[in-house]
């Protein structure tokens, strides 16, 4: 059986993290988990955020002009 004939996982990372049971977790693992989600969402804003200014700027650039 091939790695690809295996069932695929259709939820994204933030569905699973959203859903995993935390009880098993210290309290220093859920200090550490808490820190790298505060970074993930700061690296998922400034990917945003670039994204938002291209399509500004293709949408500057193939704006039809106003008459």
């Amino acid at each position: 059986m091939e790695i690809d004939d295996l069932p695929q996982d259709n939820r994204d990372a933030a569905s699973k993290l959203s859903s995993e049971d935390l009880a098993p977790y210290s309290q220093d693992e859920l200090e550490e988990r808490i820190l790298l989600l505060k970074a993930e969402i700061l690296r998922v804003e400034s990917h945003y955020e670039n994204a938002a200014r291209q399509r500004n700027a293709a949408d500057a650039l193939f704006r039809k002009p106003e008459r």
